[in-house]
């Protein structure tokens, strides 16, 4: 079966096929270090381990790089500013270096408790500082940069005149750019407003910097990506990945950086996903909608309503397509966390079925559609879809109202654990937890419910039943015994 992905450069879906199968090399633009992780962190991490998980699923030996930004990026996302992590440093009086490290280490605990897999390879900016001023160097060399005043720029203009390939991502015409570009401090080094810097030369104030043939400085934000993907992946390589707010000017740059360095675009398929709004607005410290994963995780943050739990959190964001705007409210997280505890339920439940010699229900073909939805860009809410299906079948199974063969019943298990499990990265954690403590406590509150029944102590029956219903586990009395759920 053949996958197909959305191809933001070329505007549709293309048949995927790897430059040097069953290797694929996968690059996702990474989180700058200088504060907690946040709810827009999540969708990217999410979005992008799906497709690490499920390219690896099909057979692929995928090299996944993600990098961290710990240099270069700059308040405004422009080539003015202070770096937004020498910033930090400076406010919480620290190195830079250990803002960088705790950031990360947050990072990578947030995404941890998501179940993000971690990268093949995670590397950083202000580790790979050499390869970026050879870069420079050969787009310098190349004639597509200059240097003023220690810095060096590239040099839009020429590029677009030579190439007409300035705005191929993000659809941009040149001339609109150099209209809106704002005006700003430092400016006069640039030959035109739309110039990037590829090196800065640092203020002296400037904490972060390094030796270069032009200056003591630092790299460019948008060098970093193209300096390490090469490195790893190659010079062209197959998938570049990230948000849909990196679209320009970051990946539209290293475009131009990979085309001038090296003679060629840096990938065959670029990748975005579309961002998280709350209540219809873009979330920002400034609304007072900013959200951090640890508020979401713990419920401290004034617009929840309670703590949400990271696979409530990672059910919720695979249930839009990753393309798609994703709107966070009480209430949509609420429906997940619903949604999440029908899934695992049903899984739960498979362990009491028993299988029969008749066979009245095709997981085969409930197991082909999601393969289907996946080789259609990755398609999880439809994943899901046939999950939940999968799902009332149990309830039929246990019911009595539909039978299942040991055969059938091995590929029920088998589609919980590798759709649910291994491919959306759900983990039951009260499964493997608490749940053998739960069984047991809810087990042995029946047997006395039971007792209570066979000495006609009504009341007591009801009590306790009552008692398991106000915590969520419900019993339900038949010819063949009792039976109980977690609501």
């Amino acid at each position: 079966m053949e996958l197909y992905v959305y191809n933001t450069l070329t505007r549709k879906k293309e048949l995927f096929k790897p430059i040097n199968p069953p290797n694929v090399g996968l690059y996702v633009c990474g989180p700058t270090v200088y504060g907690d992780a946040h709810l827009g962190h999540a969708r990217p991490g999410i979005s992008f381990d799906i497709m690490f998980r499920y390219l690896t699923f099909i057979g692929y030996k995928v090299r996944y790089v993600r990098n961290i930004t710990d240099v270069g990026h700059l308040e405004n996302d422009s080539d003015q500013g202070e770096d937004k992590i020498a910033k930090k440093a400076r406010l919480e009086q620290l190195e830079p270096m250990e803002i960088a490290q705790y950031y990360t280490k947050r990072y990578l605990d947030a995404m941890d408790l998501l179940n993000v897999l971690r990268p093949s390879i995670q590397p950083s900016a202000s580790g790979h500082i050499m390869e970026q001023i050879e870069i420079v160097e050969k787009i310098l060399e190349a004639g597509y940069a200059y240097v003023s005043e220690g810095s060096v720029y590239f040099d839009v203009l020429k590029y677009q005149n030579d190439t007409n390939k300035y705005g191929i991502l993000s659809n941009r015409v040149i001339e609109d750019m150099l209209q809106t570009t704002r005006e700003l401090e430092g400016q006069h080094e640039k030959r035109n407003p739309a110039d990037f810097a590829l090196w800065k030369k640092a203020q002296p104030e400037h904490i972060m910097r390094w030796k270069s043939p032009w200056s003591d400085g630092f790299p460019g934000w948008h060098l970093e990506c193209t300096a390490m993907s090469a490195k790893y992946l190659g010079e062209k390589f197959d998938i570049h990945g990230g948000g849909l707010d990196l679209l320009f000017p970051h990946h539209e740059s290293e475009i131009a950086q990979s085309v001038c360095a090296f003679g060629h675009e840096p990938t065959n398929y670029w990748i975005h996903n579309n961002m998280i709004t709350i209540a219809g607005q873009k979330m920002g410290k400034s609304l007072g909608n900013f959200i951090t994963l640890e508020q979401l995780f713990n419920g401290t943050h004034k617009i929840l309503n309670k703590a949400y739990s990271p696979m409530t959190i990672r059910f919720f964001i695979l249930q839009a397509h990753y393309r798609s705007t994703l709107d966070f409210s009480n209430e949509a997280l609420l429906a997940a966390e619903k949604g999440l505890k029908r899934l695992l339920e049903a899984q739960r439940n498979l362990k009491k079925i028993s299988p029969s010699k008749e066979n009245t229900v095709n997981i085969n073909e409930i197991n082909q559609k999601c393969l289907e939805a996946m080789n259609d860009d990755f398609n999880t809410p439809i994943v899901i879809s046939y999950l939940f299906e999968a799902a009332t079948i149990i309830n039929r199974l246990i019911e009595g109202q539909e039978k299942i063969d040991e055969k059938g019943l091995e590929a029920l298990n088998k589609l919980f654990d590798n759709w649910l499990f291994e491919i959306l990265g759900i983990k039951d954690e009260l499964s493997s937890n608490m749940m053998p403590t739960i069984e047991g406590l809810v087990k042995m509150i029946i047997e006395l419910r039971q007792d209570a029944r066979a000495n006609k102590d009504w009341a007591k029956s009801d009590e306790l039943r009552d008692k398991l219903a106000s915590l969520g586990v419900k019993i339900k009395d038949s010819k063949d015994g009792v039976s109980w759920t977690l609501d």
